[in-house]
């Protein structure tokens, strides 16, 4: 009886750690997708907010700082919308973010204008093409549908985008999906995308008022942190995750960023937590990367490896964690194929533990936090979760939403595989 008492206790507290993790976890995604920190971009300060947040994490739990302040500050260009937005159409207002987005490099366009169609009824009629080509477009709103559109009618579509008729705005109507981002620039005209089902059939008036704001040397940062390894100290593991996202389209729709990538951002600190308790103290140094300005074209993993705070030599290997919140597909690996063997090693350990449905290889690929590393010599993984929900650059990417549904198995995958260094 007493064994089995024994037994049901460690059964309990290993529960109770497990759930003290996941909760954790599930806090941090909460304050980082709070309204107060707006959206972690470039709008109230939202970025520098996220930054403090994760500097506090870091000091609590004994973390080093390579600076004493934690922080690698940078300057980023950046075009942003922190006023009006409103488009209405024949008195039907659309709703930013659900409705409609604005292309991230707008500039500003206040005013009621006529609309001009470009769709297949007009590119599909010779009297009709011949009329829109004569009309002109600058003063007013094209809207342009590919619906229906044959090869030759999309590169056609594709070019009009560029808006050589100098029209004041383009409209793109999307049939399903609006996906926004970060500019570092301003264009010279707008362009919006709208939801098909939310723009009135043969809507004539459009009426906009969008304002943006280019915040030329925008001061942003990176965070650092480092847990000296017990019998390699001169040589590391880094963990990185970027914490940014997209902040704010217009004063009131903010783009929370869950998954992406709060999630990442949460599993950094899991892992400093856990990297942090005398008991798991590491053989290599950990460091901890979360960097800033991801979003807008991976400005502060660049600027880390042009100025790094150690050599880049003494990176044994890099993790890269964005989009961690799902996994119900298991993951992907980006330099899987490029950096075989830890692939395999990768592999082998998830096969033998049975922590996720599968490990997927993929190539090389500039799209995260890892690639400048990369470039720069560094054996680098970028490691993305895969099925669940498929919200991303989104105002649908929410922490209330988030499943977590793999977050504990690739948390100990993660650190099982960093135990085969």
């Amino acid at each position: 009886m007493k064994l089995i008492r024994q037994l049901l206790f460690f059964i309990f507290l290993c529960n109770t750690v497990i759930a003290q993790d996941i909760d954790y976890a599930r806090n941090v995604i909460n304050d980082l997708c709070a309204p107060e920190m707006y959206g972690r971009g470039y709008v109230n300060g939202g970025d520098e907010s996220a930054a403090h947040y994760l500097r506090n994490q870091l000091e609590k739990m004994g973390v080093s700082a390579f600076d004493f302040n934690y922080y690698q500050d940078f300057k980023i260009n950046v075009n942003t919308f922190p006023e009006a937005m409103e488009v209405d159409v024949d008195g039907k207002q659309l709703h930013p973010g659900i409705d409609f987005i604005v292309s991230p490099d707008a500039p500003s366009v206040n005013g009621e204008y006529d609309i001009i169609y470009l769709n297949k009824s007009v590119i599909g009629n010779p009297n009709k093409m011949d009329e829109f080509e004569k009309t002109n477009k600058k003063g007013k709103v094209v809207v342009m549908d590919s619906t229906g559109f044959n090869k030759v009618q999309k590169e056609y579509f594709v070019a009009a985008e560029q808006n050589s008729f100098e029209a004041t705005v383009i409209i793109k109507l999307i049939p399903e999906k609006l996906t926004w981002g970060v500019s570092q620039e301003v264009s010279s005209f707008s362009t919006l995308e709208i939801l098909k089902k939310s723009f009135p059939e043969n809507g004539k008036k459009i009426t906009l008022n969008i304002t943006n704001k280019f915040l030329s040397k925008y001061g942003s940062q990176n965070i650092l942190g480092f847990i000296e390894g017990k019998t390699k100290p001169d040589s590391s593991i880094v963990f990185s995750a970027h914490y940014d996202h997209l902040g704010m389209m217009g004063s009131e729709t903010i783009f929370p960023g869950a998954n992406d990538n709060a999630s990442g951002t949460s599993m950094l600190l899991n892992l400093a937590q856990y990297y942090s308790k005398p008991e798991n103290k590491p053989d290599y140094t950990i460091v901890f990367i979360f960097f800033g300005a991801e979003e807008a074209g991976l400005v502060g993993s660049k600027f880390y490896t042009e100025n790094p705070v150690f050599p880049l030599e003494e990176i044994k290997f890099l993790i890269n964690i964005d989009l961690a919140g799902t996994g119900e597909e298991g993951i992907t690996v980006v330099n899987g194929s490029v950096f075989e063997k830890e692939f395999n090693t990768l592999k082998d350990v998830n096969d033998e533990k049975k922590y996720l449905m599968q490990v997927k290889v993929r190539g090389k690929a500039a799209n995260s936090d890892h690639y400048y590393f990369s470039e720069k010599g560094v054996p680098a993984f970028f490691i993305y979760t895969m099925g669940g929900i498929k919200a991303y650059h989104d105002v649908y990417d929410k922490s209330e939403t988030l499943p977590l549904t793999e977050f504990q198995d690739l948390f100990r995958l993660l650190t099982d595989f960093v135990k085969t260094f």
